[in-house]
C-alpha cells in the first residue's frame, strides 16, 4: 500500500507536497514557452544549486538545445568543471562528505518539480527565515527543520520572521505577519520573487522536457480524430442508406 501511495505521488505532480505541507502555498505562474525565463532559471541553478544538487538524468546538450542556447555559449557560461557538452548535469561533491555535512546526500533535482509541485518549490524558496538554533542558521516554513542553508541569501538578504501587536478579543497579542529581509540582499523583494519563479520554471522543464511537444502533439491528435469522425459518420450514413 505504501509503495502504491509513493507511486501515485510521483506520477501526480504536487500531490506529495500537498500531503506533507500544511503551510499555504503561493501560486507559481511559470511559463514553459518563455525561453528567456528558462535561460535565467538555468543560470541560477548552475550558479547556486549545482554545487550540491545534481541533475543526473538531464544532459547539458539537451538543455542547451531546448532553451535555445548555442553549445559554445552554454559551455562557456553554464559549465564550470570541464564536463563535455553531452554529459549529464552532475557535480563533484563526494557522497561521504555530503552525508557528513548535511546528514544525508542532497537529493537529485531532475524530477523535483514533478514530485513536489511548482507551487511547493516557489513557496519553499521564498520562506526561509533566520533561526540561530539550526546548524545553518535558517529554517523554512514549508519544510520545517530543513537540512540545507539558504543558498539564495546573497540575493534575498537575511529573512526574518516579523510579528506585530494585534487586538484579539479585547487583548493585545503578538502575531506573526510574515517574513521580511534585512535589506542586505542584492535584489528587491519583487526581483527576488522573479528569480525564484525563473528557477522554478527551469525545474518544471527538467521534470518533463517534452511537455510542450506532448501538448502540441495532443492537439494535433484531437484534430485528426475530429476530422476522422466526420468522414466515418458520412461513410456510415452512405453505407446504411440502402439498408432497410
Amino acid at each position: 500500500m505504501k509503495k502504491l501511495i509513493l507511486l501515485v505521488c510521483l506520477l501526480v505532480p504536487g500531490l506529495a507536497s500537498a500531503a506533507g505541507s500544511e503551510y499555504p502555498l503561493d501560486h507559481a505562474d511559470y511559463d514553459l514557452t518563455d525561453k528567456a525565463s528558462l535561460q535565467r532559471g538555468a543560470q541560477t541553478f548552475m550558479n547556486y544549486c549545482l554545487g550540491c544538487h545534481q541533475m543526473q538524468y538531464q544532459r547539458y546538450q539537451r538543455t542547451f538545445k531546448d532553451l535555445g542556447i548555442p553549445d559554445d555559449i552554454g559551455q562557456e557560461n553554464l559549465q564550470f568543471t570541464g564536463e563535455k557538452v553531452f554529459e549529464h548535469i552532475k557535480n563533484a561533491m563526494p557522497v561521504d562528505s555530503a552525508k557528513k555535512w548535511f546528514g544525508a546526500p542532497p537529493p537529485d533535482l531532475t524530477l523535483v518539480a514533478r514530485v513536489r509541485g511548482p507551487d511547493w518549490l516557489y513557496t519553499y524558496l521564498r520562506t526561509f527565515y533566520e533561526d540561530p538554533s539550526k546548524p545553518f542558521g535558517v529554517n523554512n516554513k514549508v519544510f520545517p527543520d530543513v537540512g540545507m542553508p539558504h543558498v539564495l541569501q546573497e540575493l534575498q538578504g537575511l529573512p526574518r520572521e516579523t510579528s506585530e501587536e494585534q487586538l484579539v478579543d479585547g487583548e493585545k497579542v503578538m502575531r506573526e505577519v510574515g517574513i521580511k529581509t534585512d535589506g542586505s540582499g542584492l535584489l528587491s523583494d519583487a526581483e527576488y520573487d522573479k528569480v525564484v519563479l525563473d528557477l522554478v520554471n527551469f525545474l518544471v522543464y527538467t521534470g518533463e522536457p517534452v511537455t510542450l511537444e506532448r501538448q502540441a502533439l495532443g492537439k494535433k491528435v484531437l484534430i485528426f480524430i475530429l476530422v476522422l469522425f466526420v468522414f466515418v459518420f458520412l461513410l456510415k450514413k452512405e453505407y446504411w442508406r440502402d439498408v432497410h
